[in-house]
């Protein structure tokens, strides 16, 4: 795993932002420590509060997303977790929800953070959960994206 050149999330203020953060129910101990973080992004750029939907796994995850951007949140953090196994379900799964995902932000304007950890083993999910002995924190860096790209995309909104 490679980290350098990776920037450092800054948090932006965005009070009031609504924000939806989308969170699969599989593998709790890293999905504990994903939801954790993207709550702290939130927090530390003062959204408003973030309202948690639980999906059962990741390949739901653009559905709910879109019914999110559909009820008017303007920012979407999408968190799951997918282990390779030892059948192609994993690369389904992965392609399935990372292009939908894509496809529903660049068609709504409304920005997705990604979230959604694909993985060849449970230990380098755990190194990426933001729990006390992981290395990184996708969830805070998913939240911080879409918080971001929030602030930007109604930054260069057509004045009316």
């Amino acid at each position: 795993m490679s980290r350098t050149g990776a920037p450092r999330p800054e948090p932006v203020t965005a009070t009031g932002l609504r924000v939806a953060i989308i969170a699969s129910r599989w593998h709790t101990t890293v999905m504990n420590g994903l939801l954790d973080g993207a709550l702290r992004a939130c927090k530390d750029s003062s959204t408003a509060e973030p309202e948690v939907i639980g999906v059962p796994g990741s390949f739901e995850l653009p559905v709910a997303a879109r019914a999110a951007i559909d009820a008017g949140f303007e920012a979407v953090v999408a968190l799951g977790v997918v282990v390779r196994g030892d059948t192609p379900h994993f690369d389904y799964v992965c392609r399935g929800a990372t292009d939908q995902l894509a496809r529903i932000a660049v068609d709504t304007g409304v920005p997705i953070g990604f979230g959604l950890l694909t993985c060849d083993t449970e230990e380098q999910a755990l190194a990426r959960a933001g729990l006390p002995d992981s290395t990184e924190d996708k969830g805070y860096e998913a939240a911080a994206a879409a918080i971001e790209v929030a602030g930007t995309v109604a930054r260069l909104a057509p004045r009316s």
